[in-house]
């Protein structure tokens, strides 16, 4: 009966519940379009690799939509009972197969046998694991590769010879060994080895010499094959004699030149050609070639020709032929592989090797068992993680719950007083901070680096609660992994978004603040430039000024000052700036003389909301287009859907923890106390009392203030006075005086 599939909805996300595998089969059958993702890279998920690999059938490191239907329906096939699935169990009960896994039954029987296990009804993935080093080491490979030490005792020295002759193979245990094809190869070459070495001694027809005279035939076969080869061109035309001789101008061209008169005797024939084919011994001519020819005369042609004077040339074609036989005959001798029993090969006994033949074919016939123990492990793989890599592949609940890790969650980031629990690995770092700065989400990039050697690698983690101000390069935390291990982790990059309504609606402010800081400092850099300026040109003017006399008879001349040197350049700009700067108070203080506190205060909650309402809209908008599909995406996964960051989504992954359960707060500071307990033992009492210096700050503000809203006519009247201030500007801040009354006349008597 088919199971009813659930879809519910997480974090904003429609997504069918797979609780069991029943729910499981029919949710391989939806379409893709419904899968939260279509592939993924298996680099990054935390679960058995060999279950992975097995996963991955093409080899791509990247499991697929149809490699996740086959392992579920090859999982269905095999099991009649699937309460193993459900409980994401290692533990194979042997009655929960089905028939079709009638082979998987008997390889499981063959493991706990070799075990002894003492429970024959079930069998886990540890103890099919374990099998195999106890079957390898009981020589069942199942490959008909046999070991020599598992053959039987008579035949081991045999087979260790065959193994010697022949090109290694080893075994599915990494062990070398014999089998089948090299057995039958032996048998093949033994055999022509045999009939091989039956025509030896009608070939070396000079016995035990045979094989270094034919050597020795071979090295002059050049030079007689040459000289014969003379003899028959001379017979055809006798006027060529003359041309296997040197001219003479060539013979006077080289006298003097030993190299060159070597080179040129080298052209010459081995002796003086004679048309009948026929070679003298005794008219060899004294060339290059002639110590080598005198020697195999007398070692070569003598023991097998006699004591003969010439050598004709069909008795060296004979002698020729003879040698390259030999020589053949040793060749192949030389390439048959079974040379090395050369003294045995004729006493090894067909029984022997039969027996071999048969160990190799029992080791054979069980292959098909041993085949369905790898079968064997990949359905209890199967049985432990499908269940839970679906749930992270055709649905993400995991990525919803505190009390469980995703697959592809690499651990938890302490950094900052803050515990961020989603990070995900990051394999290729650009382009992943491509994609991710296409996003509204606060990202940190953090280097995570093992103690124990391990090479470090990169992870991405999102920020969704607190302020992103503090999160900088550099920045040092911890890093918990899956494993629970512990690792030192550094921020090297910080993609940065509105992490909270209230830092979007603050962020003009602090852009506008940090605006205004870099300017003044720049300003109060410039201005310290220009003052150093200012002074040293007023200096160097002085020191001039003082060490050149005055002309005697010269007129006083007016004096003209330098504009911007000297001493007297300073106060004119002084002046000036004093004379800006007190328009400007006069300016601000007649505005604040027409406003109330109320007004002030209204125009400040104005301007205000004209700033953070904008930003706050728009950060609202952000905030509420956060998508967490763009890690996974970054990593190479192919996702259908958008993990939407909601709130309590935020909550779940960035979070601050409470203090203990119990625990108080004591308020007091404990600086201040060891600080007035220092007083007491090593300073005297002040009779000041403290102040802090923001409280210092604003009572120095408020009694400025306070001072110039008194005296603010006088200040004016004295700018106007010394002609600081324009004349529209005056006459806006001082009141004039109001025009005389007409006279009136007196009355008439």
């Amino acid at each position: 009966m088919a199971a009813s599939l659930v879809y519910r909805r997480h974090g904003g996300s429609l997504q069918v519940d797979i609780p069991d595998f029943a729910a499981l089969v029919e949710a391989i059958r939806i379409p893709e379009t419904q899968w939260m993702a279509t592939a993924c890279p298996v680099q990054g998920l935390h679960c058995d690799a060999h279950f992975l690999a097995l996963l991955d059938t093409d080899g791509n490191a990247r499991v697929r939509v149809a490699e996740l239907r086959a392992a579920v329906e090859y999982t269905a096939r095999m099991l009649q009972s699937r309460q193993g699935v459900d409980a994401k169990s290692d533990v194979l009960e042997l009655s929960a197969l089905s028939a079709e896994g009638a082979p998987l039954r008997a390889a499981a029987q063959r493991v706990l046998a070799a075990l002894q296990s003492t429970d024959p009804g079930r069998i886990s993935l540890e103890q099919v694991r374990a099998s195999e080093p106890v079957m390898r080491k009981a020589g069942l490979n199942g490959d008909g590769i046999v070991e020599p030490a598992f053959l039987p005792e008579p035949v081991r020295p045999l087979a260790t010879r065959i193994m010697a002759s022949f090109p290694e193979v080893k075994s599915r245990a990494g062990q070398p060994g014999i089998d089948l094809p090299m057995v039958q190869r032996f048998r093949v070459e033994r055999a022509a080895f045999l009939a091989h070495q039956a025509t030896k001694d009608a070939v070396h027809v000079w016995g035990e010499a045979s094989l270094a005279r034919a050597q020795r035939i071979r090295e002059v076969k050049p030079l007689l094959d040459a000289y014969f080869l003379q003899c028959r061109l001379v017979a055809a035309q006798p006027d060529a004699a003359a041309s296997l001789k040197l001219p003479v101008g060539r013979v006077e061209g080289v006298l003097g030149d030993p190299a060159a008169l070597e080179k040129a005797a080298a052209l010459l024939p081995i002796a003086g050609v004679n048309p009948a084919g026929v070679l003298t011994w005794s008219r060899l001519y004294r060339g290059p070639a002639f110590e080598v020819l005198e020697a195999f005369h007398r070692e070569v042609v003598v023991p097998t020709l006699g004591e003969a004077e010439t050598l004709s040339d069909a008795a060296w074609r004979k002698l020729s032929a003879q040698a390259d036989a030999v020589l053949a005959w040793q060749a192949a001798f030389e390439a048959n592989p079974v040379r090395g029993m050369l003294t045995e090969l004729s006493t090894v006994a067909e029984a022997d090797l039969d027996a071999i033949e048969a160990a190799c074919r029992a080791d054979l016939a069980i292959k098909e068992e041993l085949e369905a123990i790898t079968g064997l492990e990949r359905l209890l793989l199967y049985q432990r993680w499908l269940l839970t890599f679906a749930n992270n592949f055709i649905s993400m609940p995991d990525l919803y719950t505190a009390k469980r890790h995703a697959l592809y969650e690499q651990g938890t980031l302490i950094l900052g007083g803050r515990k961020y629990t989603l990070s995900v690995l990051v394999r290729a770092h650009d382009e992943h901070a491509a994609l991710c700065a296409q996003g509204t989400t606060c990202i940190l990039y953090v280097k995570v680096t093992p103690k124990d050697g391990v090479p470090g690698y990169e992870v991405a983690v999102p920020v969704t609660r607190g302020r992103s101000t503090g999160l900088e390069v550099g920045k040092r935390g911890i890093f918990h992994d899956v494993n629970g291990q512990e690792h030192d982790a550094i921020v090297v990059q910080v993609i940065r978004q509105p992490v909270s309504l209230w830092e979007a609606m603050t962020m003009p402010f602090q852009r506008i603040g940090r605006f205004i800081t870099s300017k003044v400092e720049a300003l109060a850099s410039s201005g310290d430039k220009v003052f150093d300026e200012q002074l040293e040109k007023g200096y160097t003017h002085s020191v001039q000024a003082a060490a050149t006399p005055p002309p005697a008879a010269a007129a006083p001349a007016p004096a003209a000052a330098a504009p911007g040197g000297g001493i007297g350049g300073l106060v004119v700009a002084g002046g000036i700036a004093f004379a800006a700067l007190g328009s400007a108070l006069a300016f601000i203080v007649t505005q604040l003389r027409t406003l109330s506190l109320g007004d002030v205060l209204s125009a400040a909650i104005t301007i205000a909301a004209i700033v953070m309402v904008p930003s706050g809209l728009l950060g609202w908008l952000k905030l509420r287009k956060r998508n967490l599909a763009l890690l996974l995406e970054g990593s190479g996964w192919a996702l259908n859907d958008r993990l939407m960051l909601t709130r309590e989504l935020a909550r779940l992954i960035t979070r601050k923890p409470r203090l203990p359960q119990g625990a108080t707060i004591d308020h007091q500071d404990r600086l201040r106390t060891s600080l007035e307990n220092l007083r007491g033992d090593e300073e005297e009492e002040d009779t000041e009392e403290e102040i802090p210096g923001g409280v210092k700050l604003l009572v120095v503000l408020f009694v400025l203030f306070a001072l110039l809203w008194q005296f603010r006519e006088p200040l004016v009247r004295l700018a106007c006075g010394r002609e600081w201030l324009s004349s529209a500007t005056c006459g806006a801040l001082v009141p004039t005086a109001a025009p005389p009354a007409p006279a009136v006349p007196p009355a008439a008597p």
